[in-house]
């Protein structure tokens, strides 16, 4: 034992101990907080009320999820078709409000209370929407897998000229649009048809717009 005079000495081996001990001490209280004070759990997940072809759906869904995977996945909605999801096909066009939009570029919960129609709430089999009863008649379809993002923004297209919205090849934005080849074309210049069945759906447009349809 060292008297007061003699200076303290101690091991390498005792410093580090002592170190050791030290630290866990410091470590030891907010281990201890940590412990009782559980982390908030972030679910991710909200409540969404929809309005789908007239009937309405109170969904739980990730924040993430599309309306278009809303649609094909909760409500097995599956006429709207999943094509690039990148908003570039129009594959996955559905109406919302009554505007054309690429579902797969919107997610569900920014349409809290909306009213949205896809291809199943146009018409049924034996009362065909006036769009669908020309696209079979002039032979629209094809292959059918673009065919109910062509409707639906068929539809809409039709819906913007009665109501007077200019597109880009409108040569008089005051006056009201004619339904024309270049303005059909343009206007539905988003839906891709990897079939080649443009003509035939402009004909289909075409005669819709001039009434000539049941």
């Amino acid at each position: 034992m060292n008297t007061p005079d003699e200076p303290t000495t101690i091991s390498r081996r005792d410093l580090l101990i002592a170190g050791a001990a030290s630290a866990a001490v410091v470590a030891e209280a907010p281990a201890a907080n940590a412990a009782t004070t559980p982390a908030p759990k972030l679910s991710g997940l909200s409540k969404t009320t929809i309005e789908v072809n007239g009937k309405t759906h109170v969904l739980t869904l990730d924040n993430r999820t599309t309306l278009l995977d809303a649609l094909r996945e909760h409500l097995h909605l599956t006429g709207t078709k999943k094509g690039c999801d990148h908003g570039q096909c129009g594959a996955c066009t559905v109406m919302v409000e009554g505007r054309r939009i690429n579902s797969c570029l919107t997610l569900a919960v920014m349409h809290e209370g909306a009213k949205v129609t896809t291809i199943e709430g146009l018409g049924k089999p034996g009362a065909l929407h006036p769009m669908q009863a020309a696209f079979v008649k002039h032979d629209g379809y094809q292959c059918g897998y673009c065919t109910p993002g062509q409707i639906c923004s068929a539809v809409s297209v039709l819906n913007e000229i009665r109501e007077g919205i200019p597109s880009h090849v409108s040569a008089d934005l005051t006056a009201r649009p004619q339904v024309t080849v270049v303005e059909l074309r343009e206007r539905m210049s988003g839906n891709i048809c990897r079939c080649g069945a443009y003509s035939n759906i402009v004909d289909a447009i075409t005669e819709v717009a001039a009434g000539r349809t049941a």
